[in-house]
């Protein structure tokens, strides 16, 4: 079994398109979170707030790789070319054939979804259907622009399993460097913002609606006062690479991950049970060979709805008790989906890199039903050293990571 390293970071986030930047709104406990008047006309939709990425400039993107991108790929697009970048990865190394991309998405692109069914589909008319159209909408269209992008020759993953995505790639990167299968894998994963993202939740009255006027205070995770996700958007992707790999050409290694897990829960489509969030916890536990006492920090799922958070919360007090600080980080960003696994792996990264623990935004009163835990409600000061994130999705898919400081 090798060792993994993460010598590449990248990101582009409600709270910021670098890793600096994304480093200081953590520290400050500074909100992404902003109101929507663009979603005004949307008959019916009761959330009105979201997480948006600003201040990218997708024309960056040479036009021959851009054209077969909607804005769910370019997100990633991003990420990836500044993790790679950051990771100092030569095109020798980038371009053979030990080298992969893991990139995930809940869907392609929604803009280009509605596109093709409202103007080609609807009408029964293809006759000005854009021949590029396809690959802006399909399921694995962030993984396959990415990967055309850097020209790589390895291996292609692309988990498209909502919120656990990104973390899903992720675990697939971990276990191919591992067996050895490859030396180096881009992976992270993008979700873009749309109105019908946010619709799909608020039909299911898990979409925050009581803060549309403050969007600042909203998401609440494990809040007595919560009611609902934000919907959000970005894209992030780390570079794993082989340890000794690593270490041969000089590279600069930001930390290990040390373990990773992947499973489904198989109980109920859109409710995660405690006991699959335990046991997918402990599963990626025994994978870095660690125990839960050996944790410094622990950053929570924890979207800030009614059923998901307790759920999470009572899974995660069965693990550690309250041992152990736990974290709420989409109190930040909102719930960008497919990207939050990549985002938050970053997130710990940082936090551990610059010796702090992130306040968890507006938990400002624990509900009953979150209790029991070691709740990060204001910055810490602190030296983490090993940290665990974890993401669960809807299907009852989840996965769970085990960062330590290089």
């Amino acid at each position: 079994m090798r060792r993994v390293a993460i010598t590449g970071l990248g990101i582009v986030s409600p709270i910021g398109n670098t890793v600096d930047a994304v480093g200081a709104a953590l520290a400050e406990g500074r909100s992404g979170v902003r109101a929507m008047p663009e979603w005004e006309p949307m008959e019916g939709l009761r959330t009105r707030v979201a997480g948006v990425v600003d201040g990218i400039e997708p024309r960056a993107i040479p036009r021959r790789y851009r054209r077969t991108m909607g804005r769910v790929a370019i997100l990633g697009a991003f990420a990836a070319t500044d993790a790679v970048a950051d990771a100092g990865l030569d095109d020798q190394t980038l371009q053979s054939d030990r080298a992969g991309v893991a990139m995930g998405s809940t869907t392609g692109s929604s803009e280009a979804l509605v596109h093709f069914f409202g103007d080609f589909v609807l009408p029964r008319d293809i006759r000005e259907q854009e021949g590029t159209l396809f690959m802006r909408l399909m399921s694995h269209t962030v993984a396959a622009n990415v990967a055309a992008l850097l020209g790589t020759r390895g291996r292609l993953e692309a988990p498209c399993c909502a919120c656990a995505s990104s973390a899903q790639a992720i675990v697939a990167g971990f276990e191919l460097i591992r067996s050895g299968c490859q030396d180096v894998m881009v992976c992270g994963g993008a979700e873009e913002l749309h109105w019908s993202t946010a619709g799909v939740f608020d039909v299911l009255h898990a979409a925050s609606k009581r803060y549309n006027d403050r969007p600042e205070l909203t998401p609440r995770p494990f809040d007595r006062d919560r009611d609902g996700l934000v919907a959000g958007e970005g894209g992030a992707a780390l570079v794993l690479e082989d340890y000794d790999h690593a270490v041969a050409r000089g590279a600069r290694i930001h930390a290990e991950l040390l373990g990773a897990a992947s499973c489904c829960d198989a109980r109920h489509m859109t409710q995660p049970s405690t006991e699959g969030m335990l046991h997918c916890m402990q599963q990626t536990l025994r994978s870095a060979g660690v125990g839960p006492s050996d944790l410094d920090y622990i950053n929570a799922h924890a979207t800030g709805t009614e059923v998901g958070d307790p759920a999470e919360a009572q899974a995660t007090r069965q693990l550690v008790g309250d041992a152990v600080p736990v974290g709420a980080t989409k109190g930040l960003t909102g719930h960008t989906l497919a990207a939050c696994g990549a985002m938050e792996a970053i997130f710990c990264v940082l936090m551990m890199h610059r010796g702090f623990l992130a306040p968890s935004r507006n938990l400002d009163h624990v509900a009953d039903d979150c209790k029991g835990l070691d709740y990060v409600r204001e910055r810490i000061d602190s030296a983490p050293r090993l940290m665990m994130t974890s993401n669960f999705a809807f299907g009852g898919v989840m996965a769970s990571l085990i960062l330590g400081k290089a």
